[in-house]
């Protein structure tokens, strides 16, 4: 007869096996926030969204994949001093552990330098040079719950690396009518990268941001955005004010700088809608 204390090394309890599976940490969803039209509040958005997961209990880090370093800076982090930064984690000199950055807002950040704006050309000859991003990502991902990732304002070969490593996509958008023109053709973008080099992608909404309730035009933009595209639109959408601005003069996110302001509280309700995505 079978009894519980005959099971040996050789054969072994598959009850714990399965107990051991589930406490291992899920890795990280990687979440890209991209529209290559600038001004559309995506480093502001990335920033708060990292800092309101971070207060919602998540482990988060952010990567910088813009040459201008605004993420960098506005997190207190000088581009001008960083030892490494993801510039040399793409060309293969670092790895991510190697210059991630702990932020005053609970979050750990990848810096961005300008040396990064020559990445793109020494990267094209490369094969595979579209999976560099996720390679690199992969070995941190089990240090996370999420990671969002700053695109540039192109659909260059960083951005197709950022929606190759990524699972979900936020698209920020000002409501205002010009602001349809780049999503149209970010979202054929996001259709060849689906097809091609990752299928996983998600388009997980629009997030409305600028957005000036006094306005019938800015009204008018977010009811029609989510119709024109077939997309879910974020709620709430983000308002226009000047406390954004504020923030990356003392190197925190709006969350910490004016942690009850309007701009503070959409962008928590937001991340709350989203975690659980993650």
């Amino acid at each position: 007869m079978w009894r519980p204390e005959t099971l040996c090394a050789s054969h072994p309890d598959p009850w714990k096996g399965a107990e051991l599976a589930r406490s291992r940490p899920r890795p990280a969803t990687i979440v890209s926030v991209a529209n290559q039209k600038g001004g559309v509040a995506k480093t502001t958005s990335v920033a708060s969204l990292g800092a309101a997961f971070a207060e919602l209990g998540k482990r988060v880090l952010l990567v910088d994949l813009d040459a201008q370093a605004c993420l960098t800076f506005s997190l207190g982090v000088d581009p001008d001093a960083v030892e490494g930064s993801i510039n040399e984690v793409l060309l293969g000199r670092a790895s991510v552990a190697d210059v991630r950055v702990e932020c005053e807002d609970g979050v750990d950040l990848v810096p961005s330098v300008i040396d990064l704006a020559g990445a793109e050309a020494q990267l094209l000859p490369r094969p595979g040079r579209e999976y560099i991003l996720r390679g690199v990502l992969e070995e941190v991902r089990a240090d996370y719950d999420v990671i969002l990732l700053d695109c540039s304002p192109s659909l260059g070969v960083l951005t197709l690396n950022a929606l190759t490593a990524s699972q979900g996509l936020v698209i920020p958008m000002p409501c205002e009518m010009l602001s349809h023109r780049g999503v149209g053709q970010l979202l054929d973008t996001v259709a060849d990268v689906k097809k091609i080099l990752n299928k996983d992608l998600a388009v997980w909404g629009i997030l409305p941001t600028l957005f000036d309730g006094r306005s019938n035009h800015a009204q008018e933009v977010l009811a029609d955005v989510g119709d024109r595209y077939g997309l879910p639109v974020l709620e709430p959408p983000i308002p226009k004010t000047v406390r954004f601005a504020e923030a990356p003069a003392v190197g925190r996110s709006i969350l910490a700088t004016s942690r009850t302001s309007k701009g503070a509280k959409a962008y928590r309700d937001v991340a709350t809608a989203l975690v659980r995505k993650l």
